[in-house]
């Protein structure tokens, strides 16, 4: 707290007045604020920060914004790193996203399921009306199944967010279980359908990320930026007007105060805010380094699309290796080269790659999907595409985001794998911050 006092010698007056602005920063923007990372949670914690009016400084090892959530032009066509859609109702990305500049375009509330040589489409009547005599007539789990469903939809929207994350944790399979479901509709459309969200075939992720991401399907829609995926760090990029950026730029370790950079470089840092994972760069940090779960995206050009809705695609055999199937051309996209842009998601590629596993996913295009010409296009193989957490948490206090004095935490780690959680993690480092300061 400083005191206002009366000095008659101005010499004096004015050493004090340069010793007070050099210990406490009078201007907001003398602050040293760095943030590690500019995906998604580093670009929210620099919007919070400019919004209070501060001027931080963002390292990114790449050469653009996004951290997994990129998209590419390659052949004409938009390529997004893995398939991922935008749940419209997340409540962090309507507080900072402006879905009417990120032309939105909308899935439809349902899948086809690729079974016994046929389509099956099922969906949620409620929300589309034009999916009612498909679900009833769909060969996918029993009556009770359809009407177990239907109950699971309405008990959710009546649950709120804080329920779904002080409920006991189980695994998804035995939650679904649990209900009563069969076996039946589970290996047909939850497993196949939730293995392509939470990347994992067996559905062991938690139930209560399964009730949250049920929740989000029923309240919004899954929905992809017309420009692609990308087009949603880039908004906020296109936001930011005092944030400094470093692409290209590896940082090595990161101490209290000083930020010691892949080519020996040291700076001083009043505050620093990792909004990516933390373990390999701040020593001695007394956490296991963090599991991830991956997956195989491969893209093909088609002459025609054998799913014409804009539905995903999902094929439930357990010896497969594609999990679900997608056209991008069933959605208006800002380029296109003309045909059919499909992509496959391999959650677990039994130990194939390259030409092998290329191979094996198109001839189970034409197995199972009737997709008999596919030109490859290009596959990314990610490895950390989603955390593999346990004991998952939607929100948390900026104070509880501080690791050391001058050291904070951000990212989807932090709460569970999804990009609402990235921004609420982002927001509350940089929150964090402020409260310090």
């Amino acid at each position: 707290m400083l005191t206002l006092i009366t000095i008659k010698n101005t010499n004096f007056v004015y050493i004090y007045i340069k010793l007070v602005k050099q210990k406490y920063r009078v201007n907001k923007k003398d602050y040293r604020i760095h943030i590690i990372g500019a995906g998604i949670s580093g670009l929210i914690a620099a919007t919070v920060l400019e919004q209070k009016g501060y001027s931080p400084v963002i390292f990114e090892t790449t050469y653009r914004v996004g951290g997994r959530v990129k998209t590419d032009i390659i052949s004409g066509y938009q390529l997004d790193h893995g398939f991922q859609v935008l749940l419209t109702a997340y409540p962090a990305a309507k507080k900072y996203l402006d879905y009417e500049a990120l032309e939105l375009q909308n899935f439809l509330p349902g899948a086809s399921i690729f079974k016994n040589g046929k389509q099956e489409v099922i969906g949620d009547p409620m929300r589309d009306v034009s999916l009612l005599f498909s679900t009833l007539a769909a060969n996918i789990g029993t009556v009770a199944d359809k009407l177990k469903i239907l109950k699971l939809n309405i008990n959710l929207k009546k649950k709120t967010i804080a329920e779904i994350f002080s409920d006991k944790e189980q695994s998804t399979f035995s939650y679904l279980k649990e209900l009563d479901f069969s076996s039946d509709i589970i290996n047909d459309f939850f497993k196949p359908f939730f293995s392509g969200i939470f990347l994992e075939d067996k559905l062991e992720t938690s139930s209560r990320m399964f009730q949250f991401v049920y929740k989000m399907f029923g309240e919004g829609n899954a929905a992809l930026p017309k420009a692609g995926i990308e087009e949603i760090p880039r908004q906020l990029l296109r936001k930011l007007k005092s944030t400094t950026f470093h692409y290209d730029t590896f940082v090595s370790s990161i101490l209290d105060s000083k930020i010691v950079l892949a080519d020996g470089q040291e700076i001083e840092s009043d505050f620093t805010i990792i909004a990516t994972d933390a373990s390999n760069l701040v020593p001695n940090l007394k956490t296991k380094p963090i599991a991830w779960q991956s997956c195989d995206t491969l893209c093909f050009e088609t002459e025609k699309r054998t799913i014409n809705k804009p539905l995903i695609g999902l094929i439930p055999f357990q010896d497969t290796i594609i999990n679900n199937i997608f056209y991008y051309t069933s959605l208006k996209t800002k380029v296109s080269a003309g045909k059919e842009l499909l992509s496959v998601t391999v959650v677990n590629n039994q130990g194939l790659s390259g030409k092998a596993l290329i191979d094996r996913v198109q001839q189970e295009l034409t197995k199972f999907c009737g997709i008999t010409t596919s030109t490859f296009i290009k596959h990314y193989s990610i490895p950390k595409s989603l955390p593999k957490l346990s004991e998952l948490h939607y929100d948390i206090s900026p104070s509880d985001t501080r690791l050391t004095k001058n050291i904070y935490l951000a990212g989807d780690i932090q709460l569970n794998g999804s990009l609402n959680a990235a921004i609420i993690a982002g927001e509350k480092a940089a929150l964090g911050v402020i409260e310090n300061l």
